[in-house]
């Protein structure tokens, strides 16, 4: 490194006089003694002789740091780094105190060496620093140690007699330095000069997305990428660890990473993608993130753009290669490249043609070569190369896989961010949510890209031009995209390319599958090719049909000898339109019963002429079945002309079964199939009934189809009615926890509704939503864990435990300070019963727990539910003394030991439901009787005849309501019993149907009716 690199920031006149101060002046003869004076004799800061302190050797490098920042022109680091550099010079100075040599030793080795040697024995000093500012003090370093050797040569006898040739070497040497320094700027500094300019224009070159073919006026084709960039997912196939001796191998596994993290775990990337599938995106997108983080140089070098020039560039010629006009200093691309700080993003190796991809290999190979330690990343279609074209090169090959429905959603989102379209964002996610043929299409960020603009275009009305977006995709993927890229026009025109290919699919369609062998497509090209005269001469048919697979962006080889639709949809698009083409109508109605083939039907019915739409919709209603009349129904969107009478003849028969009036009608609705989703209304224009059988033909379809099923759902969460949103909250179960959460309970009203958490999952959902007040949790969920996931426990007012096996400790409970109703079901032993009494209980339930000797003092408590046998022989035993009960609820064997004894004690008590099997003996009912406020009673019916004693009469029960009736029981006892009775409610045993007008007989006067719950 020669001293030059300061740039004139460092003067003799400045750094003579500060290295002169390290170093003691001795006597004249310090240099003729036989022994040689080692350099810690001779350093001041070291040695007995010590004159100078770290500190002052510390004033002396700031003094150096300074004097480089302060001269004029452009600082040789950031000026942040001052005190560190400083630190760092500050070292390397006093490790000539640690060196152990004779100064004649060190001019020997001349000022680059004794650097160098400086450097070692204060490893570590330049650790964080910037490259500028490493620069700086490697320069720093040897322009002092420059100085120490001229020093060395002036101040010793013995040197100056036998090194004068040297010592003149050095003077001269230290002028001409610097009279260059005056005069040559120095190479860093431009080059650091450009990258400042040639770094924003790289991030802004390339910060827009382009979607190439489309001509929609309303409809932008350029947004900023860092608004609209969606990051994709990555897959490669890689082998796993080798097997010992005596194992198996394990088999490749597939690694899925995110696509623009490709680069980190390696330097060298092939990235194979689909058309459209974000290839051209992600570079940009990875040019435009280390542009701006500065720690590497992008390139972005395109192909096709570099392939017009006939020979590719050097280095040199990379920026004016892809037309940058920036002019960079002389030397800049290969001394980036030189040292390593390079990333060379070369797109799409599948769009030049295959006679060239050699001679790019052997260019690329060649600069990898010549310029190691660099990042290249290189982007093609899966077929344009064979496997391992780059493997040998320590290339791995990574493939982008379909966006999820995840992405698919965060695109939509950004789209219209960028497009400022915000109010068509919704209408357009339901659409793709619950169209299975438009949900098929939107897999890569070019698709979505088309979908949005349509349906933007069409101002948010995508149904009535479902054919033109087919249209418009195939026109984008077979002729206008790479013509509009700037590509050389494709060799197959798109009418030819649509000939073949509606054949291909037309065979796949037939076949039921989606899959064919390579020769058995070539075969089909083959036996075409004769009457598509345009694609005749292009070559046999495995040329023609390579072409296909190549550029129309439809085709895909998934296998060596295999071949399929990159879309289902387009098969189905295309089949149809064959079928259509050749008079095949009688074909696709025969297969209506086949649910693969519904979207074939539909595309037929869009292709037809009007009479034909006629005569296939005739033969779909002919069948009479739900699932083909709805079918036929959703075909009305594709059928632009028709004859009314057929039209009006459709909707009359679907009409009667959408919407559905009740939830019986709604699950016989659901039984058609997912096609029901896109049909299904509402709630505009629905009543509460039909919006609640809207919403359960939705939670049915949920467990085939969530994303249509949610995309339903999520329309009616605003619905104020109470049916349907206890529906919403019932289905939760069916969906991802946190998606549902988001998208409907937490925009439902709490009025009325209990939300039940069951797993994991829901409850971390919960804690993201909007407090509930009414809350149960199913299963294993310790109290601690129910109590972290409500944010704020003291907004809860009803809380049920139900199922639960574990431990419940009550104690932990008392955070929800404003509880009043608490139900225990089913579950574990329950700890901490005394800290009941803490919470403001107006309800409580317990079923089948234990642990609970006894229940304490509750004295707001005017609801009691048990259901388990009660210790003790009376009432009082158990229940609280000081609650004003006004309802108790006491299960078939409660009272078992108890009876009713010590009921009056409770003279608070209006209702009393009893469904218990055991009698009731006359001092039980004498206990009832004493009830001042009863008015309400619930029997179990298996009492009667004999469970009611002749010498006990309630006269002020007004209300009687029987459980678990069979109609055999025999109640004529019960009216002179309860004289007072003015209604009475059977609820029927399990299959048995009821004879009401007995028991109206029975209750002559009384209200009877039956609970159909």
């Amino acid at each position: 490194m020669e001293p030059a690199v300061l740039g004139g920031k460092l003067a003799s006149s400045l750094v003579a006089p500060l290295v002169k101060k390290l170093f003691v002046t001795g006597g004249p003869g310090a240099g003729l003694v036989d022994r040689p004076v080692r350099l810690d004799r001779l350093v001041s800061f070291r040695g007995e002789r010590r004159t100078l302190g770290e500190k002052e050797v510390r004033g002396l490098a700031g003094k150096l740091v300074a004097g480089s920042l302060d001269s004029p022109g452009e600082p040789p680091f950031p000026r942040d780094e001052t005190e560190a550099v400083t630190d760092a010079l500050t070292a390397r100075l006093l490790a000539l105190g640690d060196l152990d040599m004779d100064d004649v030793q060190a001019v020997r080795l001349g000022h680059g060496e004794l650097a160098a040697r400086l450097r070692r024995q204060a490893a570590g000093s330049a650790d964080g620093l910037s490259t500028d500012a490493r620069y700086f003090l490697d320069s720093a370093t040897e322009w002092a140690c420059l100085h120490v050797l001229e020093f060395f040569t002036r101040r010793s006898t013995f040197v100056a007699r036998t090194l004068v040739a040297q010592t003149r070497g050095q003077a001269e040497l230290i002028a001409k330095v610097d009279e260059l320094i005056a005069r040559v700027p120095r190479p860093d500094a431009r080059d650091t000069a450009f990258e400042r300019r040639y770094l924003p224009y790289v991030a802004e070159q390339h910060n827009r997305i382009t979607i190439y073919g489309l001509d929609l006026r309303d409809s932008p084709d350029r947004w900023p990428l860092e608004v609209a960039y969606l990051s994709l997912e990555a897959t490669t196939e890689e082998e796993r660890t080798a097997a010992l001796p005596g194992e198996y191998a394990d088999p490749e596994r597939t690694v899925r990473l995110a696509a623009e993290d490709a680069l980190r775990t390696r330097d060298r990337v092939l990235l194979r993608g689909d058309a459209g599938s974000g290839k051209t995106t992600l570079v940009q997108w990875l040019a435009v993130t280390t542009a701006r983080d500065g720690d590497r140089v992008p390139y972005v070098l395109p192909l096709r753009t570099l392939t017009r020039a006939g020979a590719l560039p050097s280095p040199a010629a990379f920026l004016t290669a892809v037309g940058c006009p920036l002019t960079p200093p002389e030397g800049w691309a290969e001394r980036v490249l030189g040292a390593g700080r390079g990333l060379v993003l070369v797109d799409g190796l599948d769009e030049i043609p295959a006679a060239d991809r050699h001679r790019t290999r052997d260019w690329l190979l060649a600069l990898i070569r010549a310029f190691p330690g660099n990042r290249w990343l290189l982007t093609s279609r899966p077929t344009a190369v064979r496997p391992d074209w780059l493997a040998a090169e320590g290339f791995r090959e990574l493939a982008l896989t379909p966006m999820r429905r995840d992405d698919v959603t965060t695109f939509v989102r950004r789209w219209h961010a960028a497009a400022e379209a915000p109010e068509f964002e919704a209408r357009l996610l339901d659409s793709l949510h619950t169209k299975r043929d438009l949900a098929r299409l939107a897999t890569n960020p070019l698709m979505c890209g088309l979908i949005c603009a349509l349906h933007r275009e069409r101002r948010g009305y995508l149904p009535t031009g479902r054919k033109e977006l087919y249209d418009a995709a195939l026109t984008m993927l077979l002729a206008r995209r790479d013509r509009e890229r700037g590509m050389e026009a494709v060799e197959l025109s798109e009418e030819a390319q649509l000939e073949l290919l509606q054949r291909l699919a037309y065979a796949l369609v037939l076949s039921g599958r989606t899959e064919m062998a390579v020769e058995t497509a070539e075969g089909i090209v083959e036996r075409a090719l004769p009457s598509v005269a345009s694609a005749a001469g292009q070559g046999n048919a495995t040329t023609v049909l390579r072409a296909l697979v190549l550029r129309s962006g439809l085709l895909r080889r998934p296998g060596e000898d295999s071949l399929d639709f990159v879309h289902r949809t387009f098969q189905d698009y295309l089949g149809a339109r064959y079928a259509v083409e050749e008079g095949h109508l009688d074909v696709i109605a025969g297969h209506a019963d086949h649910t693969q083939w519904e979207d074939v039907i539909r595309m037929a019915v869009a292709h037809a002429r009007p009479g034909e739409r006629a005569v296939l919709l005739r033969r779909l209603l002919a069948e009479n079945t739900p699932r083909l009349t709805l079918l036929a129904l959703a075909c009305l969107e594709h059928a632009t002309a028709l004859d009314p009478a057929v039209r009006a003849e459709v909707e009359a028969r679907a009409g009667a079964l959408i919407p559905p009036g009740s939830k019986e009608d709604a699950k016989a609705l659901a039984e058609a199939g997912p096609l029901v989703l896109e049909l299904l209304p509402g709630p505009e224009g629905l009543t509460d009934a039909e919006a609640h059988g809207v919403t359960v033909t939705a939670s049915v379809l949920a467990e085939h189809e969530p994303v249509g099923s949610l995309a339903v759902l999520r329309r009616f969460r605003e619905h104020p009615d109470l049916d349907v949103r206890r529906q919403l909250v019932g289905t939760w179960d069916r969906f991802g926890a946190r998606e549902y959460a988001t998208e409907v309970l937490d925009h439902l009203s709490r009025k009325g509704l209990f939300l039940t958490c069951s797993t994991d999952e829901q409850r971390t959902a919960l804690a993201g939503m909007r407090p509930w007040h009414r809350l149960e949790f199913r299963g294993a969920q310790a109290s601690a864990d129910v109590l972290a996931c409500v944010v704020e426990p003291q907004a809860v007012k009803e809380l049920h435990f139900v199922s639960n096996p574990g431990p419940i400790d009550v104690d932990e409970l008392s955070a929800f300070s404003s509880l009043r109703r608490l139900g225990l079901y089913d579950c574990g032993k329950v700890s901490g019963a005394p800290q009941l009494a803490a919470l403001p209980l107006k309800e409580l339930a317990v079923l089948d727990v234990t642990g609970i000797a006894t229940l304490p003092r509750l004295e707001s408590l005017t609801m009691l539910s048990l259901v388990q046998r009660l210790p003790g022989t009376r009432l009082t035993d158990f229940l609280p003394a000081e609650a004003p009960l006004e309802y108790l609820f006491l299960g078939s064997d409660t009272t078992a030991n108890t009876g009713l004894r010590g009921l009056s004690h409770w003279n608070t008590l209006e209702w009393l439901i009893l469904p218990v099997t055991t009698p009731l003996t006359s001092a039980d009912w004498e206990e009832a009787a004493r009830l001042p406020l009863l008015t309400r009673l619930g029997l179990n019916a298996s009492l009667f005849p004999d469970g009611l004693d002749a010498a006990v009469a309630l006269p002020r029960v007004e209300e009687l309501v029987f459980s678990d009736v069979h109609g055999d029981e025999d109640l004529s006892a019960v009216p002179a019993r309860f004289p007072g009775v003015r209604a009475v409610s059977l609820d029927a045993a399990p299959g048995v149907r009821l004879d009401i007008t007995r028991y109206q007989a029975l209750f002559a006067q009384a209200d009877v009716r039956l609970d159909t719950r």
